[in-house]
């Protein structure tokens, strides 16, 4: 960079970044806000993305980055989801258009993708905690940098962000700084009385200005001595309590709080976080930004633009899509269904949008509740309801689902309580990598006694598992779909709510799969059967538990092969070997399934690499099969 730029526009081009960011001008740094708005909504419009949580925090990230010394100091992203504006800023502005795609970058922090990403994010709540850990380790290591979290006003509803926050305020030795990013909106809107104390807050801003000119004035006083510097504590506590009347919760907990401050306002935030960073304390700092600041179409809909798919910058308007997805469909179908039962309840933990669960909130707002980004609390809260009678409905994705293991084993299956779960997302999700795909919920609920599955491979099957598991099963059932709209041939399609076979001539080689891999198998059989290899297909559709007479159905084959769209160990597929094993099974019994953590691509492409798409079904079935001459 040039040495003397301090009245010259430069551009993120011309920059060694972050460190050339200090050597900047306020107005030189607004210009590349501006800059990177441009950037932000150029590259989401042909990636899809999270863009409206990004846009609000573009001076916000520029100012931690101004203040701050990545990566000594390590910045905590929680979610994650925002962090895009720091991706910029830390080394990876030639690679930023790769965002989400295969081989690029990813659209949440990941250590192995940068030493500025200090710990790898994708779920709520978790920043406090991470950087309280780190602080600590600061501690014990001697070393007098700062952990900064950066978490939003929909996560702190999380629960794990109030058990971090009431163990690290208590001691007073720790370099540790939280920052509420504040846009009075989450996925869904912000709900319940956690918003309320929020908005209560925004509205003392006059406490921090008056501070603040209470200290200016102060320190002209010359000769400051410790009597003096006594009344200074005591004038800034008369004025705090003058105008806040009492303490903020967070005070409460042990934290100093400095706040609100503009969010878009690189001065106030650069003067708020140098007072922070002064007290080497615990120090909490509420920041009001804008989703969506700087595009017109996300600022007025930030629900809508908050995870986006391609989209036309002109209009705002996305890619064409399938009018419906699984989502929507399971959304009306409950609504459906409780228009002739009071009984139902639905449930969303603030993702009444992403789970298609607005239209029951539109038609029943009554039985419909948000309880905020708290997974846990959502089960055992449809447990309390379940205990009275009613038939709760918790839609919920695949990944976050995981969340609340213990509450599912110990709130619900134990008492045998009758809730059911709409499983959103399950199986490969794509682009959002590792920490969204949904392939640990048949492990885990398979897991959990007296639980019942149902993984329906079309909308018309799963309206069908949806009355099922309403009505006919008992304790916790389960109804797992995946992201997206359905592709079946209805034409030739079998639907069943338990288990059928699809059978071929001849056949001594058996398919067995469930959920949309249907389909993928179903091509595949076509495919076999035009090389002269007929193969027949089992279908599951009630997935768990398994039917006691299937080993006895399938036993005779001699090369089975199952395909799952879920982890290989504690899968189906696994279960299902176990009965052949049991049985004393000689033929040749094999799984096709993940078996680690799967990266960042289109499902397409995540399905093709863990050989779940028919055309490598097709191979891996000649190639297991070849030196029988036929399948």
């Amino acid at each position: 960079m040039k040495e003397n730029i301090n009245n010259e526009k430069v551009t993120l081009e011309e920059l060694e970044l972050p460190q050339d960011l200090k050597k900047l001008s306020l107005a030189q740094c607004a210009s590349l806000c501006k800059e990177i708005r441009n950037l932000l909504i150029s590259t989401v419009s042909k990636t899809g993305g999270h863009l409206a949580s990004n846009l609000g925090a573009v001076e916000l990230t520029m100012a931690i980055h101004r203040n701050f010394n990545s990566p000594d100091d390590k910045i905590v992203w929680d979610v994650g989801h925002q962090s895009y504006t720091h991706k910029i800023l830390t080394g990876r502005l030639e690679r930023f258009s790769t965002l989400r795609q295969e081989g690029g970058i990813s659209g949440f922090p990941k250590p192995e993708e940068s030493e500025h990403d200090t710990f790898i994010s994708g779920h709520s709540s978790t920043s406090v905690s991470v950087a309280c850990g780190i602080a600590e380790a600061m501690k014990l290591q001697g070393k007098e940098n700062y952990a900064v979290a950066v978490i939003g006003d929909g996560a702190i509803s999380g629960g794990m962000f109030y058990e971090a926050m009431n163990n690290c305020g208590r001691d007073r030795q720790r370099n540790l700084i939280v920052i509420l990013n504040d846009n009075n909106m989450s996925i869904s809107k912000s709900v319940g009385a956690l918003s309320k104390y929020l908005t209560s807050l925004r509205n003392t801003e006059k406490y921090l200005h008056t501070k603040r000119a209470v200290e200016r004035g102060l320190k002209n006083i010359p000769l400051v001595g410790s009597s003096v510097a006594k009344g200074i504590k005591n004038v800034k506590d008369s004025v705090k309590s003058n105008i806040l009347e009492q303490s903020t919760m967070f005070e409460d907990m042990g934290f100093i709080y400095l706040g609100p401050v503009n969010g878009h306002s690189l001065s106030e935030l650069e003067e708020v976080f140098h007072m922070a960073k002064s007290y080497h304390q615990p120090v909490f700092i509420h920041v009001k930004t804008v989703k969506g600041k700087g595009y017109m179409p996300a600022e007025q809909n930030p629900g809508e633009y908050h995870g986006i798919s391609k989209f036309d910058i002109a209009t705002g308007n996305p890619e064409v899509a399938a009018a419906d997805s699984y989502s929507t469909v399971f959304g009306k179908e409950l609504v459906r269904i409780g228009d002739k039962d009071e009984k139902i309840c639905a449930i969303t933990a603030a993702m009444k949008y992403g789970t298609g669960l607005q239209f029951f909130h539109f038609k029943h707002p009554e039985r419909f509740f948000d309880v905020g980004i708290a997974e846990q609390h959502a089960v055992t809260f449809a447990g309390g309801l379940a205990s009275m009678g009613m038939i709760p409905v918790f839609a919920v994705y695949s990944s976050f689902l995981q969340r609340a293991y213990d509450q599912l084993v110990h709130d619900v299956a134990i008492g045998k309580l009758h809730v059911v779960l709409g499983v959103d997302r399950a199986g490969i999700v794509g682009e959002d990598g590792e920490t969204h795909q949904g392939l640990l919920d048949v492990p885990m609920l398979t897991s959990i006694p007296n639980t019942v599955i149902f993984s329906p491979s079309c909308y018309s099957e799963m309206k069908m598992c949806m009355k099922k598991a309403v009505y006919d099963e008992k304790g916790l059932v389960a109804v797992r779909y995946p992201r997206g709209a359905e592709n079946v041939d209805f034409s030739s399609f079998h639907l069943t709510t338990e288990h059928l076979f699809i059978r071929e001539n001849n056949s001594s080689t058996l398919m067995i799969t469930y959920g949309r891999l249907y389909n993928e198998a179903y091509n595949a059989q076509r495919a076999l059967a035009e090389k002269g290899f007929p193969c027949d297909i089992l279908k599951l559709t009630r997935i768990y538990p398994l039917d006691d007479d299937l080993g006895e159905e399938i036993k005779t084959y001699r090369h089975i092969v199952f395909f799952e769209e879920a982890m290989g160990e504690g899968g189906i597929s696994e279960k299902v070997g176990d009965i052949l094993s049991e049985m004393g099974y000689c033929g040749d019994y094999s799984r096709v399934t993940a078996n680690g953590f799967v990266k960042q691509a289109t499902v397409r492409s995540c399905l093709d690499k863990l050989g779940l798409t028919s055309e490598k079904m097709t191979e891996y079935i000649l190639e297991r099969c070849k030196d029988d001459g036929k399948a």
